[in-house]
C-alpha cells in the first residue's frame, strides 16, 4: 500500500500520552503524519512530543502567523487521506456531530471530505449519557465510522466502558478505513482461522501449532478490499481485527457448526483453519488421573469442513482452502483440490524456510485446475493480499 497522508486530532483527555505510540508507528510506517492539538490537549503532551514524533510541525492556533502553508486548515483538509480524533472527549464529538467550528481541529476536521475516524475515550458516565450516546449516533449517521471505547478500570477511578482502544487497535482501524482499492466491495468472505482444541478431560486437550496468523491476515486484506468479512476463529494470542465480525470457537466441532451456518450467506470461503482431524472419542468428566504403564487415548475422526461445503458449493461460490505438507507438496495439494471441489489451494511445506506455524512470513504456492502460482517467500500480510488478488481481483 501506498504511503497515506494521516491528520490525528488529540484532544484534552489523559489518554493523550497513548497516541504518541500511534503517531511514531504510523511515522514509521511511511505514512505522513499531521497532529493537530486543542489548546487544552497541551497539558496533557507538549506539541513538541508530536513534533519529534511526526517529523511534522505541530499547530494549534488557527490564527498564528507562523504557519507552513502546506498545513494550513484548508489545505491539510484537501491532503488527509484520513483524520482521526484520539483520544475523542464528549466535547469534541458534540462539537463535531453538530458542525460546530471553533478552533484548528474542529475548523480542519468539517472541511475534510477523507474518511473520518472517532475514538472515544472519557468518564463511563459521559459515555453513556443519553446526549453523548446521540451525539456518538449522529456522528455515524453523518458517514463517520466511530471505535467502541473498551472497558476497564479508568483514571478517575471508576470501573467500566470509556477507555480508549489500544493503539495498535487504533492503527489497525485506520488501516481499514485508509485503503482505496475496494475491489471485494459487496462481497461477503468467510474465513477460519488458528487452530481448535479436542478436549480430553477438564485439563488436557489435543491441538496444534497454528497461530492464526494468516488466517487472520486475509480476514484484514480482505476487510481493507472492502468485503463484508465473518472470522471465524479457533484458539490463537491475536487481536480481534477491527470492523469484522468474528465468531470465536474451540472444537473441530464447533467450527464445522459455524462454518456451515454462516457458508450460505458467503461468496468466498477461505479454509485457513489448522481443524483437528481427530478427537476423543469421549471425553472425560474429570481429571483423568496418571497410574502406572501406558495410556491409551481413543480417538476417532471429526468431520470433514472443506468436503462438506465442498459439496454444497453453487455456482456463484468460490472455496479457498490451504495445503501444509512436509512431504509430497503439490501430489497432496492437487489431490485436495479436487477430492474437495474446491477453486484453489494454498499450498506450502513446512521444510520451506520461512513458512509454518507462528512465524511472520510464508512460502506459499496457489495451486487451481489450470496453473500454480509460486509468491515467494513473503510477510504474512503481503502473501494474504496477493492470494486474494490473484484469486479474486477480475
Amino acid at each position: 500500500m501506498e504511503n497515506k497522508c494521516v491528520v490525528v486530532g488529540v484532544t484534552a483527555g489523559i489518554a493523550a500520552y497513548k497516541i504518541c505510540q500511534l503517531v511514531s508507528s504510523l511515522t514509521k510506517q511511511g505514512d505522513e503524519v499531521h497532529v493537530i492539538m486543542t489548546k487544552d490537549a497541551e497539558k496533557f503532551v507538549t506539541p513538541l512530543t508530536f513534533q519529534t514524533l511526526s517529523k511534522q510541525k505541530v499547530i494549534t492556533d488557527m490564527f498564528t502567523v507562523d504557519y507552513i502553508p502546506d498545513v494550513h486548515h484548508i489545505s491539510l483538509a484537501k491532503k488527509a487521506d484520513l483524520f482521526v480524533i484520539a483520544p475523542a472527549t464528549a466535547n469534541i464529538i458534540a462539537k463535531v456531530s453538530n458542525g460546530i467550528a471553533d478552533d484548528l481541529l474542529t475548523t480542519t476536521f468539517l472541511a475534510a471530505t477523507c474518511p473520518k475516524l472517532i475514538v472515544p475515550a472519557m468518564n463511563t458516565y459521559m459515555l453513556n449519557n443519553p446526549i453523548t450516546q446521540a451525539n456518538i449516533t449522529k456522528c455515524r449517521e453523518y458517514g463517520m465510522h466511530v471505535m467502541e471505547a473498551y472497558a476497564g478500570y479508568l483514571a478517575c477511578g471508576d470501573l467500566g466502558a470509556g477507555r480508549l482502544p489500544d493503539p495498535e487497535d487504533i492503527e489497525d482501524a485506520i488501516t481499514s478505513l485508509i485503503e482505496k482499492d475496494r475491489y471485494l466491495t459487496g462481497k461477503n468472505i468467510l474465513i477460519s482461522a488458528g487452530a481448535t482444541r479436542e478436549e480430553i478431560d477438564p485439563v488436557r486437550y489435543i491441538t496444534n501449532h497454528s497461530s492464526g496468523k494468516m488466517g487472520y491476515a486475509l480476514a484484514r486484506a480482505a476487510r481493507n478490499a472492502g468485503a463484508n468479512v465473518t472470522l471465524i476463529s479457533g484458539q490463537t494470542n491475536l487481536r480481534k481485527p477491527y470492523g469484522i465480525n468474528q465468531i470465536n470457537v474451540n472444537s473441530a466441532s464447533e467450527m464445522y457448526d459455524a462454518v456451515i451456518s454462516e457458508f450460505d450467506h458467503s461468496d468466498v470461503t477461505i479454509m485457513a483453519a489448522a481443524v483437528a482431524d481427530y478427537t476423543p472419542v469421549e471425553k472425560a468428566d474429570q481429571k483423568i488421573k496418571k497410574s502406572e504403564g501406558n495410556w491409551s487415548l481413543n480417538l476417532q475422526r471429526t468431520q470433514d469442513i472443506l468436503h462438506t461445503i465442498g459439496e454444497k458449493k453453487k455456482e456463484y461460490q468460490m472455496i479457498i482452502g490451504f495445503a501444509m505438507e512436509t512431504e509430497n507438496l503439490m501430489e497432496n495439494a492437487e489431490k485436495k483440490l479436487h477430492e474437495k471441489n474446491v477453486d484453489y489451494i494454498i499450498a506450502n511445506s513446512l521444510k520451506d524456510i520461512g513458512a509454518g506455524f507462528g512465524v511472520d512470513t510464508n512460502v506459499v504456492k496457489i495451486v487451481s485446475a489450470h496453473s500454480v502460482e509460486n509468491l515467494g517467500l513473503l510477510s504474512k500480510d503481503d502473501t494474504a493480499k496477493e492470494i486474494l488478488r490473484h484469486c479474486l481481483k477480475k
